[in-house]
């Protein structure tokens, strides 16, 4: 009997398996079809696996009184991210099909922003009070255990004022005697977080103490609910799905790639395509403005190319990094001094190099008289000084230019490469005559 259920439940794993990869390739209807003639244990647990997004899709196709126990199963929490996937009117129907606890403990949690920590915690959390007795707290604790909590390894203990004194975990209750006061045993230096605190500062908290649960409280000290390093994990993945869409100058898709309507991607794509095709006009007046030095010296053109895009590459690294470095709380607006320092070394280094590089290639190519012309050391120290120059300025302006956002109070990751890359192809330019204005004067020009 029991060899039976074993193969009964590895059948239903492997039709979950199977449909799970299959998943994305079916139509809505045949999604309906192969999810309903799953096995209930098997279905449950495909479900609780499906992205908010895709559980959104699948019960709205359900009828009522499926759907309803669908929308039971998932924790306050994520019931709350799921019902703000569905248009306004369809929200309250979805509400209205919740038991009253529930519907409350969703309600709740839907007056927060998404970005709060009110709007990530599970209002479902193991309790206890300070003046109970340990057997008398593990008594109460195991009727909360069929509430659907999603964490018991971490007990609060809190006043009838639900104000948050302390927390013992569930190996301690377990080995302290059963008259012993939990007020004995718990520990009162907790690391908590306001409800209205921004989901950033919130993952930086996590971060800094490497915590897996921390309490969310009220400005009364009134604890609210939990957020779980699990609910942090999606935060990151989110936060770092749209910087990154950002940095490659694309403004933050609100759906998956392959979901969202091509009017929209043709709208987030496009408004960052003009702006910087209008920085690169600038270009153009740059070039215009050294015509003269160009007919005069045909042959610094050759070099435009490399130029503009070591700047363009250097901006763009440093940009990155600094981006990145601000996003995992390893640098703060205090800090430009020091990033300055830095990249004033860093790119006088890496302009050095290029243009030690620059300077040789010329230097050494073969037939260098009949292409660069018998003032080839001249060109090749021009675009060798230019080089240092114009990475120098990359790594300054990349660097810097995500602290400027961050005092105007914009998103740093908006100092995206191809911006940086266009204001530096521009300025590049600049450098690039300038310097070889003074170099060839008298000679070339």
């Amino acid at each position: 009997m029991i060899r039976l259920d074993e193969t009964q439940n590895e059948k239903q794993l492997q039709d979950s398996d199977a449909l799970r990869e299959t998943w994305a390739d079916l139509s809505a209807e045949d999604r309906l079809n192969a999810f309903m003639n799953l096995e209930r244990a098997a279905a449950e647990d495909f479900f609780l696996t499906l992205k908010t997004d895709e559980q959104a899709e699948l019960l709205v196709s359900l009828p009522v009184f499926e759907r309803r126990f669908w929308l039971r199963i998932l924790p306050p929490d994520d019931l709350a991210d799921l019902i703000q996937e569905f248009e306004p009117e369809l929200r309250y129907a979805m509400l209205a099909e919740l038991d009253p606890r529930l519907g409350k403990e969703v309600a709740a949690l839907l007056a927060y922003a998404e970005d709060q920590a009110g709007g990530l915690m599970n209002p479902r959390f193991a309790r206890i009070r300070p003046d109970m007795q340990v057997g008398e707290a593990l008594r109460y604790l195991r009727k909360q255990a069929h509430e659907n909590l999603e964490n018991l390894r971490f007990i609060y203990v809190l006043d009838r004022d639900q104000k948050l004194l302390g927390a013992v975990s569930l190996r301690e209750i377990f080995l302290a005697p059963d008259q012993k006061l939990v007020q004995d045993i718990m520990r009162t230096n907790l690391v908590v977080a306001n409800e209205n605190m921004d989901q950033e500062a919130l993952k930086q908290l996590f971060a800094s103490h490497g915590l897996m649960a921390i309490p969310i409280v009220d400005s009364a000290g009134r604890m609210k609910g939990i957020v779980t390093a699990d609910d942090i994990v999606e935060v990151v993945e989110e936060e770092a799905t749209e910087d990154i869409q950002r940095m490659a100058g694309v403004e933050a898709l609100d759906a998956p790639y392959l979901k969202i309507d091509l009017a929209s991607m043709i709208k987030k794509r496009g408004g960052w395509l003009v702006i910087l095709f209008f920085g690169e006009m600038f270009t153009a007046t740059a070039m215009s403005y050294f015509e003269h030095e160009l007919e005069r010296a045909l042959v610094l053109a050759l070099f435009i190319p490399l130029i503009i895009s070591s700047g363009g590459n250097s901006g763009s690294q440093a940009s990155t990094l600094v981006v990145r470095a601000m996003a995992l709380g390893e640098v703060r607006l205090r800090d430009w001094s020091k990033v300055l320092g830095r990249e004033i070394v860093v790119g006088a280094a890496l302009g050095l190099i290029l243009g030690s590089f620059g300077l040789l290639r010329i230097i050494f190519w073969p037939n260098r008289d009949t292409v660069y012309g018998e003032h080839f050391f001249l060109v090749g120290l021009s675009v060798a000084v230019s080089l240092v120059g114009v990475v120098l300025w990359g790594s300054l302006s990349g660097s810097m230019l995500p602290f400027v956002l961050r005092k105007c109070k914009l998103d740093p990751a908006t100092a995206s490469a191809p911006f940086v890359a266009t204001l530096v192809d521009v300025c590049g330019l600049i450098i690039y005559f300038t310097t070889a204005s003074l170099i060839l004067r008298g000679t070339l020009l």
